[in-house]
């Protein structure tokens, strides 16, 4: 048996974690697993799909697959012995098998899969085994644990007795100091300030208790004041000089030191900026997330959008309100809250307690209804790149365009990275709306649009690299974030009570759209 690669995955083809056991490109693996998802008949349930290169061999757990990549010469048999082990470990390794905790605990469970296989074969080996290979528990290493233990807690009894005798012994000779001084003062009658001390009740008794000496380390003694400290030292906000040096040393090394504007440096994804809508006490949050998958050539290979609307009320008597909307979700696929009275949603449109003794929490956002958006279809889709890289021998001549195909969003700090082959050099840039920046050590050209809107539709890239393969200007990642929502939910009214003449009450509403992936490939 040869197996390339391992990986968990969602029922969607979104990839949680991947391992790869032999020599494979990035877009090789990620290309065979976009694959994968594709390759499935609904309504049969099998154990494998081939191609004409490869087989899969894959297991549902819960809301996932575990799928393993083979060769198609392998023997079917060990394959599934094998994604038996794999289904045994990632519940172990994971406290839940879900998006979540297979993220959470990638590199852990990457661990576990080396463990199962290596260079491609199955190792003989079972989940115990695994279990004390991750934990590495070994006795050796508990006896040198115990031994150095042991050291270091005589070491610190010898120390305190080092002191203690210390102390005792600068407690003696101030004591005889003491007793010099006042011998010497009594014979020869010396006053301060008026005072004789001749009169020996006035001097304090030797045998009275005495201030512990504080402890002065080696240095402060040998340098008082920290005289001795100035050039050498080690100086808190030194100045720049010394970062200088550092740096030049740094590059003496070999290392490549560039200097950066963290002004331009590359935005990560999107963060929604807090909403500057003005509360009311009963206030409607709605999100959507959006994953997408388009090919270089316009179509969609994956498309789904989940949503999610959370009722928050900030005084116990609204915490019954109904909530009505304006019209059905079309094309969506709804699911209230399993307290929400269904039955009135599906013929009435309206989010209300199936309870009426229930009430909604105070000052607690609670999910009220999810919805989800699954399709192949291009009509669904906001926005679209087309990359047209032309080869002219010399070098490559690369256009890129955007168009906003759903021109009721509006798409905010849209970053756009193209990927540019290492062996192509800088690009230069000769058209653009927007601006760019080229991060080499990313490998990748960042043209950034700070709104796209139906005034702003559509935008276009140029520029010229050396000579590369027109493959490698892919796949092409997208992210942006929209205040509004692809989806045609909206609230008519809130109510007080469940009731049809219950009263209407103000209500605040934010909506938010973001990007979980987005990418052409």
């Amino acid at each position: 048996m040869v197996l390339l690669a391992a990986a968990v995955c969602t029922k969607g083809g979104k990839v949680l974690v991947s391992r790869q056991f032999v020599d494979m490109s990035r877009s090789r693996i990620e290309g065979l697993l976009s694959a994968f998802p594709k390759l499935i008949t609904s309504g049969k349930q099998h154990t494998f799909v081939e191609t004409e290169t490869v087989r899969y061999v894959y297991q549902a757990i819960e809301k996932l697959y575990i799928v393993l990549i083979t060769t198609k010469n392998s023997n079917i048999l060990e394959d599934l012995e094998t994604l038996r082990l794999f289904a045994k470990v990632i519940p172990e390794y994971s406290h839940s098998v879900d998006e979540m905790g297979i993220a959470e605990n990638a590199f852990n469970l990457i661990f576990a899969f080396d463990e199962i296989v290596a260079l491609g074969y199955r190792e003989s080996v079972n989940p115990q085994m695994i279990r004390g290979f991750i934990e590495m528990d070994s006795h050796e290493e508990k006896v040198q644990l115990a031994v150095r233990q042991s050291q270091e807690r005589e070491a610190k009894a010898e120390m305190k007795k080092k002191i203690k005798e210390m102390d005792r012994k600068r407690t003696e000779e101030r004591g005889a100091g003491g007793r010099r001084g006042i011998g010497s003062r009594g014979i020869t009658g010396s006053s301060i300030g008026g005072g004789s001390y001749d009169n020996m009740s006035s001097v304090v008794p030797v045998t009275a208790p005495m201030e512990q000496p504080k402890y002065t380390s080696p240095a402060a003694g040998k340098f008082p004041g920290g005289a001795g400290l100035g050039k050498k030292g080690m100086q808190l906000g030194s100045k720049r000089g010394n970062v200088d040096s550092f740096v030049d040393q740094l590059k003496n090394e070999g290392e490549d030191i560039r200097s950066v504007n963290m002004t331009n440096r590359p935005l990560e994804t999107p963060v929604v900026p807090p909403s500057r809508v003005q509360i009311e006490n009963v206030h409607l949050r709605i999100e959507e997330k959006l994953s997408v998958v388009l090919n270089r050539d316009g179509g969609v290979e994956q498309f789904d959008l989940h949503g999610m609307m959370y009722n928050k009320v900030f005084e116990e008597q609204f915490n019954r309100v109904a909530i009505y909307l304006k019209h059905q979700l079309k094309g969506t696929q709804p699911q209230p809250h399993p307290n929400i009275d269904r039955q009135r949603f599906v013929n009435d449109q309206v989010i209300a307690l199936r309870n009426a003794e229930k009430t909604f929490p105070v000052n607690t956002d609670t999910g009220v209804l999810k919805w989800r958006i699954q399709s192949q279809d291009e009509t669904y889709v906001p926005f679209t790149i087309n990359c047209w890289p032309n080869d002219g021998g010399s070098n490559c001549e690369v256009n890129v365009e955007y168009e906003l195909h759903n021109l009721n969003l509006e798409l905010r700090e849209v970053q756009i990275e193209i990927p540019i082959p290492s062996n192509a050099g800088a690009p230069v840039v000769s058209e653009i709306d927007g601006s760019y920046q080229f991060e080499s050590r990313r490998g990748a050209l960042f043209w950034r649009v700070e709104l796209v809107d139906q005034r702003n539709a559509t935008g276009t890239l140029v520029f010229t690299t050396g000579s590369a393969n027109p493959d490698h200007f892919f796949p092409i990642r997208v992210s942006f974030y929209s205040p509004k929502l692809i989806s045609d939910i909206a609230i008519d009214r809130v109510t007080e009570r469940q009731d049809a003449d219950a009263v209407s009450l103000r209500y605040s509403t934010e909506s938010s759209l973001v990007v979980e992936k987005y990418e052409i490939v």
